[in-house]
């Protein structure tokens, strides 16, 4: 008897990796903190893994943190807030204070910028606030003289899935590298320079500063302000689908290509082991656990708390840099004031019974 084969059919929702965005349900935070306080005095700072926040001139500050209030029902785990804490009232007209994800052009090819098959690009997040307030999605393309577009979308207080597709354009296409080629920004408060013109939202056009944040609110403009988000997805076409949720180490492994932090975990763990090249001085290999997007540079955290050991001898690190990075792996110098270390004897760096003991190596775009 012959048998007729029925095809399932296609289902969007399906396609692996469709969310451009890393961590966009705001789990993976390898930096470790809960929350940070006193941000708004300017510059760029990472919270969570992939979440940038940016400041500039403003007298305001807010704290901004990793929360378990998400939408009732959906998957989600965890969110972040950003709270006001200092009000600024009287706004300078350079003041600036967004959120916002970098993307590198090697995850932006699908959308065929600059061609004449351009596609659309489609933004999706859940948000809320303490109450009704108007913000602005902005996409810039940084690879093409910062062409950008902008779009509004009102938050209240009650979590809601916004939905906002931005056009397709064929001007300017994406570098094909692991380089920065967009930047997705959420505009929170803005001074006139950047709201006195006309709000850049029908099509992709050249950078005006005036023309970004036209008609948003200020999270600044009471210590009652907040904004949650979380959900966070960017993906090709006109239409968005449900949030795709990945497996925790998968996503651990997307977010360790820009950052990764070695030690901090627990007590006496060990960051590496290798060589006394010189006497008194141990260099050792640290294996990153995926290859990173770049030769990352290395901060040190409470260098005091670290021990180098060298078979049976262990001291106190006084100093610890860089010696060689690599995508792979870096070489690491550990440092101790004494003399009890010879070279070619091996060893090895541990964080000494103290969880806050740790190196950051940092490939962020």
């Amino acid at each position: 008897m012959s048998q007729t084969k029925v095809e399932a059919p296609f289902v969007e929702d399906n396609i692996p990796f469709r969310n451009v965005i890393i961590n966009g349900d705001m789990v993976v935070n390898q930096r470790g903190s809960s929350s940070v306080t006193g941000l708004g005095a300017g510059g760029a700072h990472y919270f969570l893994d992939r979440i940038r926040n940016f400041s500039s001139g403003t007298a305001g500050r807010y704290t901004i943190s990793q929360e378990t209030d998400v939408p009732a029902g959906l998957g989600f785990t965890n969110s972040v807030k950003m709270q006001c804490t200092t009000a600024d009232t009287s706004v300078a007209a350079s003041e600036i204070t967004i959120l916002q994800q970098q993307i590198a052009g090697e995850n932006l090819q699908r959308f065929n910028k600059g061609t004449s098959s351009a596609k659309e690009f489609t933004v999706s997040f859940y948000a809320k606030a303490n109450e009704s307030r108007v913000h602005a999605l902005e996409l810039i393309d940084t690879d093409n003289s910062n062409r950008h577009i902008s779009k509004l979308f009102t938050v209240t207080t009650d979590w809601k899935r916004h939905i906002i597709t931005f056009p397709a354009d064929t001007t300017g296409a994406f570098d094909n590298d692991a380089n920065k080629s967009m930047s997705m920004v959420f505009w929170l408060h803005a001074g006139s320079n950047y709201t006195s013109g006309t709000l850049n939202s029908s099509a992709w056009g050249s950078m005006t500063d005036t023309n970004r944040a036209v008609g948003i609110g200020s999270i600044m403009a009471s210590t009652s302000n907040n904004f949650f988000i979380t959900g966070l997805q960017l993906e090709v076409g006109d239409k968005a689908s449900e949030f795709e949720f990945l497996p925790h180490d998968v996503q651990l492994q997307r977010c360790q290509r820009y950052f990764f932090r070695s030690g901090g975990n627990v007590a006496y763990e060990l960051s590496g082991v290798g060589v006394a090249t010189v006497n008194n001085r141990l260099t050792i290999n640290v294996n990153h656990p995926v290859p990173m997007r770049s030769a990352p540079s290395l901060t040190v955290n409470n260098v005091g708390n670290f021990r180098i050991g060298v078979g049976a001898q262990s001291d106190a690190a006084n100093s610890i840099a860089l010696d060689v990075s690599g995508i792979n792996t870096s070489m690491v110098n550990c440092n101790q004031a004494g003399t009890d270390y010879t070279t070619g004897h091996a060893g090895r760096l541990i964080n000494e019974n103290n969880t806050n003991a740790s190196l950051d190596f940092d490939s962020e775009i």
